[in-house]
């Protein structure tokens, strides 16, 4: 979540009249986060979040984000459900941007999760996946490794002024990644999140209570949302120069998941090469977000960095057992 765009007090009682929410008692923006403009939203009817989406994300992508969200609050699936407006619509537009309301959830991100809450996360992640087995809608993962070469191309200098000589390790990631063609594996495929950051998910104590910004959603393999998990969950900030891979954060993970949906034979043989994907794709987008961001805009880049420490470990892991499988 961030804020690009400002709404200001006119535009934003002309959008709340279209809808019922009520009397608006408090409005501000929320700085964590680098894709869409969010705000937090409290009415005489009670609390919610308005979005704005921003230029990574496709207008014609928004009904599928939707319907995903009301197919999950369908199941009771703890996540932030679409507001209809008095029309019936939830999707509109607001200071030239499409908008959407969305309920509030309880609950906590962790700032450093611990054991307990990366089991439950894993958990959690499995009864989403479980929950999207007949969600109809599909779509494409736009940041999957077709768009990779185009995110790199021109920002080879921007890594090696994070770090000298990094060009050259990016370049033999993609390229050992493309040969080992990761899209021609047979891998149980479904609708995942593709973005289950620790600041996605909430949580009361040690208690997963829902999932949130479900924006990266796509069509992909399930394995893939694990590894995305155990890149963001398991590590652990090692210094100026490095991070380290926690195995009893990773197993924790990887036990949760497979207490509601077990893993098939070719999904861990595939967790190496998922995790350093997945490793290369938050790479690319942090880089490029680092060099880019608006210098006025109420958001904080994320250090690319992080990531390639990650991939350093991911290309000397050769099995499901180096995660903690």
């Amino acid at each position: 979540m961030a804020v690009y765009t400002q709404v200001s007090d006119e535009a934003l009682a002309a959008f709340l009249a279209e809808y019922d929410l009520g009397t608006p008692l408090s409005f501000k923006g929320i700085a964590e986060g680098v894709e869409n403009s969010n705000y937090y939203l409290e009415t005489s009817t009670g609390r919610y979040i308005l979005t704005l989406f921003e230029k990574r994300v496709n207008a014609a992508d928004l009904p599928y984000f939707i319907g995903l969200k009301q197919h999950l609050a369908a199941k009771g699936y703890p996540c932030p459900e679409p507001i209809m407006g008095r029309d019936g619509q939830a999707l509109r537009t607001l200071e030239g941007r499409p908008a959407v309301i969305i309920s509030f959830l309880e609950g906590l991100s962790p700032r450093k999760p611990n054991v307990a809450q990366c089991r439950e996360l894993g958990a959690g992640m499995a009864r989403m996946h479980v929950a999207l087995a007949d969600f109809a809608m599909t779509r494409e993962n736009s940041l999957g490794p077709a768009s990779w070469p185009r995110l790199w191309k021109g920002h080879e200098a921007d890594a090696d002024a994070l770090q000298a000589g990094l060009a050259e390790f990016i370049a033999g990631d993609l390229a050992a990644i493309a040969s080992a063609k990761p899209h021609s594996l047979i891998l149980p495929r479904g609708t995942i999140h593709a973005d289950l950051f620790p600041d996605n998910a909430f949580f009361l104590g040690d208690r997963f209570t829902g999932a949130i910004d479900f924006y990266f959603a796509c069509t992909d393999a399930l394995s893939y949302d694990l590894a995305v998990c155990l890149n963001a969950w398991a590590f652990e900030d090692g210094g100026r120069d490095s991070v380290d891979y926690n195995f009893s954060k990773g197993a924790a993970l990887i036990a949760g998941y497979e207490s509601v949906r077990p893993l098939e034979p070719a999904e861990r043989a595939a967790l190496p090469l998922l995790c350093r994907a997945a490793a290369i794709r938050f790479f690319l987008t942090r880089l490029i977000d680092w060099s880019s961001t608006p210098a006025g805009a109420l958001v904080r880049p994320k250090n690319p960095l992080e990531y390639a420490h990650r991939l350093a470990f991911h290309r000397k892991v050769q099995t499901a057992e180096g995660y903690g499988a």
